[in-house]
């Protein structure tokens, strides 16, 4: 669904509670919407102000509306009438819905209470739920039924509607660390270059850096470290096909030797740089600087 030039693309997403809300609103944020889990409706018009106001800053947003009780639904649908009127804007509502008995199936395996009933059985929640949920799903321009969606096919079914580029861009960020520094809390594959020779031994090349052509010259140079490349870039081109496949938006690589100044910056260079072609990369140093109390990103 296209947005149209000039208008700015307002998208309310509610639904059954464990329809797969959480889901959609990070498949959004992850195709630049501005995104706001459970606005109450009261707030809606002070909201669209806020938006108006923003001048072209905030011309993609979508709202999770969690609505749990009858005076929620009341505030709702009157911003909704007076959506209708808004020149500038082009609102839908996006209901995810689930059979009965896939919802009671999903609550059972996350041991979750309904919000409804949090000392009655789901079902008996649930049932509430969908009678309190018919009007607004009558007014739904989108209705997807997520019972027997995986999280990353109905992730795919979003990015198909509502993405300008139909695809949700995939980065592979690539960091090098000092293991003395502590592991990076945000990386997803490590690896551990301390195995190779390593230049802080050499007194010439201990104040530099391995964005120095003499330092990457040097770590590159050994046999032991252009069969390590050659295994790396094997496993990572196997691997990162199937995480962007599988929905990933990012994927953090961390190469670390003792201090993150030499062996692991020049590596994680030369990988940033062999993937860049295929992939958006980026690419950050911890730990190059420390000493400086910065951290170099490119």
């Amino acid at each position: 669904m296209n947005q149209m030039q000039g208008e700015t693309q307002l998208v309310i997403i509610t639904g059954m509670s464990g329809a797969g809300k959480t889901v959609a609103v990070q498949s959004f944020e992850d195709m630049g919407f501005f995104c706001v889990d459970n606005l109450p409706p009261a707030l809606l018009p002070k909201f669209l102000e806020l938006m108006k106001d923003s001048g072209n800053k905030m011309n993609r947003v979508a709202l999770v509306m969690d609505l749990r009780g009858r005076e929620f639904f009341d505030s709702l649908f009157r911003a909704l009438d007076d959506l209708s009127e808004v020149s500038w804007l082009n609102p839908q509502i996006l209901f995810l819905d689930s059979d009965d008995s896939v919802l009671v199936s999903r609550y059972k395996e996350t041991r979750r209470t309904h919000p409804l009933s949090p000392q009655d059985r789901p079902l008996e929640g649930i049932k509430q739920e969908r009678s309190l949920l018919e009007e607004m799903k009558g007014r739904a321009q989108l209705i997807y039924n997520t019972s027997k969606l995986k999280p990353r096919e109905l992730r795919e079914k979003i990015i198909k509607e509502f993405s300008a580029n139909k695809q949700v861009s995939f980065t592979v960020n690539v960091m090098s660390f000092g293991f003395k520094h502590g592991l990076p809390i945000d990386a997803d594959l490590v690896f551990d270059v301390r195995f190779l020779p390593n230049p802080h031994y050499i007194d010439h090349m201990r104040p530099k850096t391995g964005l120095d052509e003499e330092v990457s010259s040097y770590v590159l140079k050994w046999t032991e470290t252009q069969k390590f490349l050659e295994k790396v870039i094997d496993l990572l081109g196997f691997m990162l096909p199937h995480y962007k496949r599988e929905g990933k938006a990012q994927l953090v690589v961390a190469i670390g030797c003792t201090g993150g100044q030499h062996r692991s910056v020049a590596l994680a260079e030369y990988i940033a740089d062999y993937f860049s072609k295929d992939y958006n990369t980026h690419i950050a140093h911890r730990d190059m600087e420390k000493s400086k109390g910065s951290i170099h990103v490119k």
